[in-house]
């Protein structure tokens, strides 16, 4: 009897042939990690100009516009770009939610974290780092997609941060012992301790040119 749980037969758990189990199965047959990098590096900052002249001041996002995001950004390149994943993953034994939950966590993440925080156009910046670290935290841990959950995450942050009044976010400097803490901050957030994530955001808005 065929397993109902089974996900070996979709496309989104499966590896581009060729790859080594290093690039996951793609429209374009790229088998190169840093090919496919660079690929999706440059579609990320076409749809971050994009969503810049799409997301006006008062918008309030909702959970359709981060599926949106996804497909602008990964369409053409995944068949399941804007889809919610259907397979469970981890990171370094980190696991995120089931997939199972993906569809009724965005619901509440678009309730709760997106209604009360977006527009972002607070006057106070310690509430809209707040609004910034929670949602960040929030959407990761949710991982609603089979790639790019901490990208798209954080070009939400860049988006409402400019809503906020505040400058294009520079994440580059969250590398190394940096990228460690960062993920580190994110785990504290299951608990709902946002502090360390809180102090990411102020680092990265001083990267930025943040005078706040």
């Amino acid at each position: 009897m065929p397993d109902r749980y089974d996900t070996s037969g979709l496309t989104e758990a499966q590896f581009q042939p060729g790859s080594r189990g290093r690039v996951i199965k793609n429209l374009l047959k790229v088998t190169s990690k840093r090919e496919m990098d660079s690929i999706e590096a440059a579609r990320l900052v076409d749809v971050t100009d994009w969503a810049i002249r799409h997301f006006d001041v008062d918008h309030r996002f909702n959970a359709d516009d981060i599926c949106l995001l996804h497909r602008h950004w990964l369409g053409g390149v995944y068949e399941w770009a804007g889809v919610y994943r259907q397979v469970n993953i981890s990171k370094a034994n980190f696991h995120f939610a089931m997939a199972a939950q993906v569809p009724r966590l965005m619901q509440e993440f678009q309730r709760n974290e997106l209604a009360r925080s977006t527009p972002c156009g607070f006057e106070d910046s310690e509430r809209t780092i707040e609004a910034l670290a929670v949602t960040h935290a929030e959407l990761v841990l949710i991982h609603p997609f089979r790639e790019g959950n901490g990208r798209l995450s954080r070009l939400l942050s860049t988006l409402m941060a400019l809503q906020a009044g505040m400058p294009l976010l520079d994440f580059s400097a969250i590398k190394g012992r940096k990228r460690d803490a960062y993920f580190r901050a994110v785990q504290a957030a299951m608990s709902r301790d946002y502090d360390p994530l809180r102090a990411v955001f102020r680092a990265v808005l001083r990267k930025s040119g943040w005078q706040g």
